[in-house]
């Protein structure tokens, strides 16, 4: 794995597998920007990378629950760097909500918010220099817990239940990944999405009650085969379970779904 010259955004990489990835990115040579809301993380990991000797690092904070602060996020690395190998959107938050229902900075289901919307306008914003970089990757890191949307439900206001808010926020990158990949043909942009693995020994996890049964170091392997894997060149808008390529919810495969969702996606983040 050779990086130099290669810059990287993580979205979610000061902890669990996302900071897995950017330190063994930043070990081959990329430039691993660095993003997360935790500045004391973000400078520990920044410091390990100094240590390894090898790439280099930056931090980006951002609270992705606010549509104005992923835009200012995009905004910033589109002034600071002239060119995106790519972009890993590994943000994101589990499926347990002791507090009911939540609602993000714009009044959006929280879930959806951070792990879906985010997701959606930071690729958006970044797509010129993704594009300006190219051959240059999208993975988007979802998961095997998918539920159908329910376009008259979206938000959630009727009958919430956090895993399914979790679990409809996952196929719906799954979707836009899908989507994304057809616009982008013939471009050397490639979109793909996976499930890294199963209930990783992460805060995330471990915070949602449940007992870890992989490692990170399982799930950030297979992220880093579809950022950077050769078998994986001008391969796009698949999903994958860990290494092996899988079939996502039915839904994921319906265009007139997909179009509805992203119908929705621009208007609720004022892209045209």
């Amino acid at each position: 794995m050779k990086m130099d010259g290669k810059t990287i955004l993580i979205t979610g990489s000061t902890d669990g597998v996302g900071r897995y990835v950017a330190a063994k990115l930043a070990a081959a040579g990329a430039k691993v920007l660095v993003h997360g809301r935790d500045r004391e993380r973000a400078t520990a990991l920044i410091e390990e990378i100094k240590r390894q000797g090898h790439g280099e690092a930056v931090f980006y904070p951002a609270d992705l629950s606010s549509l104005a602060e992923t835009r200012r996020l995009g905004e910033a690395v589109l002034a600071d760097h002239q060119r995106l190998d790519l972009l890993i959107s590994n943000a994101g938050i589990g499926s347990r909500s002791l507090a009911g229902r939540q609602t993000s900075a714009d009044g959006h289901e929280l879930r959806f918010a951070v792990n879906y919307l985010s997701g959606f306008l930071l690729a958006y914003l970044l797509l010129p220099l993704l594009k300006a970089s190219a051959p240059s990757r999208i993975v988007n890191v979802a998961s095997l817990g998918q539920h159908p949307l329910d376009f008259d439900n979206v938000m959630l206001t009727k009958g919430y239940d956090g895993t399914r808010a979790y679990a409809q926020s996952k196929l719906a990158q799954i979707m836009f990944t899908i989507d994304l990949a057809g616009e982008l043909e013939g471009s050397g942009v490639t979109v793909n999405s996976l499930h890294p693995a199963t209930y990783m020994n992460t805060t995330m996890v471990r915070e949602g009650g449940i007992t870890p049964i992989s490692t990170v170091e399982q799930g950030g392997e297979a992220i880093l085969r579809l950022a950077v894997g050769e078998d994986m060149s001008g391969k796009t808008g698949l999903f994958f379970n860990g290494m092996a390529q899988a079939k996502a919810n039915a839904q994921a495969y319906d265009a007139a779904a997909r179009k509805q969702l992203r119908a929705l996606s621009l208007e609720l983040t004022g892209l045209n």
